[in-house]
């Protein structure tokens, strides 16, 4: 289906940005290689494009073009940003503001937590009620769940095809639940998606009593 919309963000360096229409509640991502010249993409272009939606991962833009006649002085309907000391001193400086990450409030009780269960699966080894493997397949299992989540923000960067988030989900649920909570913040991925976060702490809570009643009963 054809619309039309504005750019609002384009990451230049990544190839990628987002476009906003009356059309659509959310803003369409798109791709460099979707776009159709002359040029390139500019915060405040008017643009027409085809809207697609693959995998429930939002809305997507194809065939993108500038409309006729181009804005040249168009702004781009987000608030105003005020100037870098750079550019009011009048040194070069970059266009594209650094994206800075939220700070997470849950991060550091998480990694305390993990700590904390960390040292329970030790002693669980040390005492017999857990095989002698479990906590170092636990540590790989945690770098494996990083290395998924870099793998997936990666695939959403390009435009490539994605790791389902059942599949994210399925990671923390069995132990990776400490560095899924690193990556969400380090690689500022699925960090805000409400639902995901949701199925996040439910993983990681029925993780954690899973093994505890293991542990306990056996």
């Amino acid at each position: 289906m054809q619309k039309t919309g504005t750019v609002v963000r384009w990451e230049a360096d990544r190839g990628f940005g987002f476009i906003r229409s009356p059309q659509t509640d959310a803003d369409v991502f798109f791709h460099v290689r979707d776009f159709r010249g002359p040029g390139t993409p500019q915060p405040g272009m008017a643009v027409r494009y085809e809207e697609i939606h693959v995998g429930g991962k939002g809305p997507r833009a194809m065939a993108v073009s500038a409309c006729e006649p181009a804005r040249k002085h168009a702004q781009p309907d987000v608030a105003p940003r005020t100037l870098a000391p750079a550019q009011r001193g009048g040194r070069p400086a970059s266009t594209r503001p650094k994206a800075v990450a939220p700070r997470d409030p849950w991060l550091r009780p998480v990694l305390w937590v993990a700590v904390v269960w960390a040292m329970g699966l030790g002693w669980a080894m040390a005492s017999g009620h857990l095989p002698k493997w479990v906590l170092p397949a636990w540590l790989a299992l945690n770098l494996w769940t990083f290395a998924v989540y870099w793998r997936d923000k990666w695939a959403a960067q390009r435009g490539h095809w994605r790791t389902p988030e059942n599949t994210l989900h399925l990671w923390s649920l069995l132990g990776g639940w400490p560095m899924a909570r690193i990556a969400q913040q380090v690689l500022r991925h699925k960090s805000i998606k409400a639902s995901f976060q949701r199925a996040y702490w439910l993983t990681a809570t029925v993780h954690v009593a899973a093994v505890m009643a293991w542990v306990v009963l056996i």
